[in-house]
């Protein structure tokens, strides 16, 4: 039966191959941005290089036991196998309270260092006295299935007569702390940039802020993270980065001519068809 040992000692390989792989094929890590080269280890967002940094150190603490316990297993396997009625008889024996109290608190040491280590990652994405002292980007509305985008208008204001709507498109500009304010006008949505490790629930009755950045220009995909309904696969959205704030200005005004442009011609239209 030492057949079975060689079948998991193959397994073992195969793993520790992909674990190896990973970090150097684009399509098997975590994504990055439009402009970075394959195996660019880093999210291309402040937030995420910490993520990213959290994320690599503790694939490395799981890989290692994973190692470990796979050579334990093998070798177990392989030296101990039942060698028939002629070979050593085995023996049942309650344990080591020992070895149970060593394996329960490497583990839990472990667990205690990735809890405090995290806490300062946690605190600057998450902790509403991080949030940037910036002028809010958009407020962000998910419901069923579509991302409802409002921008403050030429007054600067949300939520006045002027302000710009857009639906699944998402502009900020490159370098700068974009802040939004996420809400949920049905169910439970989460709100997430892949590329900038930025994730967030929209929950009905809540004004959540959530804040990002990015130091790569180019267009990026938002996506809806929590199971929303039928229509939860259609909750993709476009989010472009802008080189510059001239540029992502020109797109704002732009877009408020069109939105004007198509309330006129709503209007014209509807009085002709009386």
């Amino acid at each position: 039966m030492r057949y079975w040992s060689l079948l998991f000692a193959l397994a073992a390989i195969i793993s520790v191959g992909i674990f190896a792989y990973a970090p150097i094929s684009p399509e098997w890590w975590l994504p990055a941005g439009p402009n970075v080269s394959a195996g660019h280890l880093h999210s291309v967002s402040s937030a995420g290089k910490q993520i990213d940094s959290l994320f690599v150190i503790i694939l490395l603490i799981t890989g290692i036991v994973f190692i470990g316990t796979q050579v334990a297993l093998v070798y177990a396997t392989y030296f101990f196998v039942d060698k028939g009625p002629n070979g050593r008889k085995a023996s049942y024996f309650h344990g080591s309270q020992r070895l149970e109290v060593i394996w329960t608190i490497i583990p839990a040491a472990i667990l205690v260092f990735i809890a405090l280590y995290q806490m300062g990652t946690w605190a600057s994405v998450k902790f509403r006295s991080a949030a940037p002292k910036v002028q809010p980007l958009a407020q962000v509305t998910a419901r069923q299935f579509q991302w409802v985008i409002r921008y403050p208008g030429e007054d600067g204001k949300l939520e006045t007569k002027d302000d710009l709507f857009m639906v699944n498109d998402l502009h900020f500009v490159k370098g700068k702390q974009a802040l939004i304010y996420l809400k949920s006008s049905d169910v439970l949505h989460s709100f997430f940039l892949p590329a900038l490790r930025i994730k967030q629930d929209a929950v009905p009755g809540l004004t959540i802020p959530v804040w990002f950045d990015t130091d790569q220009a180019g267009h990026y995909e938002l996506v809806c993270a929590e199971l929303c309904g039928w229509g939860h696969y259609k909750m993709r959205g476009n989010v472009t980065v802008h080189e510059t704030q001239e540029e992502f200005d020109q797109w704002l005004q732009s877009a408020l001519k069109e939105q004007s442009r198509d309330q006129v011609a709503a209007v014209v239209t509807g009085s002709q068809g009386r």
